[in-house]
């Protein structure tokens, strides 16, 4: 296998990107990227800690994220698994990036950045649902936002119709795969709709 050992090789392998992708990087949010982000309704979170990266997707019934200032994006923390794996990779390492989509959209919306974890209760009420909080919010400063090549999203024909979920493994499958059949399987399915509902929030 012949890899690429160093930035010289890999540059010269590429070539220099055109102008438009360096040019349309902004440091804080401008009117044309804020309406982009607050028409997202769901993101991927990455983050970097000691055991290595984690991506996760955050989603919500409207805007994702909030704005606190141009420089600054709220992000709630609502019900999941909690094995906390991004939240305690940013207690330690407070680098982030998140990645906008939009239904319909094949372009997307990156936006590089530092976060902490706060459970400042001013804020998580700002979110409220039903009556509930997020657990914590994680607010992020800024560094850069830019928007995506739309190939891949074209490539994947992501935004199509096509529906290939029912060839899939369920959760419950999958659970009772890693855990020899002691978990999982069809009751695990059957109640997840119910629990999710109960849950959301």
């Amino acid at each position: 296998m012949n890899y690429i050992n160093s930035i010289d090789e890999l540059e010269a392998h590429y070539g220099q990107p055109a102008a438009p992708s360096l040019r349309k990087v902004a440091r804080r949010m401008t009117p044309l990227y804020r309406k982009w982000i607050m028409a997202s309704r769901l993101c991927m979170l990455t983050t970097v800690g000691p055991e290595g990266t984690d991506d996760t997707p955050r989603g919500d019934d409207g805007p994702v994220v909030l704005e606190l200032d141009p420089g600054t994006l709220a992000l709630p923390d609502w019900r999941g698994n909690n094995r906390l794996d991004s939240l305690r990779n940013i207690v330690r390492d407070g680098r982030v990036s998140l990645m906008f989509l939009v239904l319909g959209a094949n372009n997307v919306v990156r936006v590089n950045g530092r976060a902490r974890v706060t459970v400042d209760q001013e804020l998580r009420a700002r979110f409220e649902k039903n009556g509930k909080l997020p657990a914590t919010v994680t607010v992020i400063a800024i560094d850069e936002i830019y928007t995506q090549c739309a190939r891949a999203m074209l490539r994947a024909g992501i935004w199509s119709g096509e529906d290939h979920s029912q060839s899939l493994p369920s959760m419950g499958e999958i659970l009772a795969e890693q855990t020899n059949g002691e978990e999982g399987g069809k009751p695990y399915d059957d109640a997840w709709g119910a629990r999710a509902a109960a849950t959301m929030w």
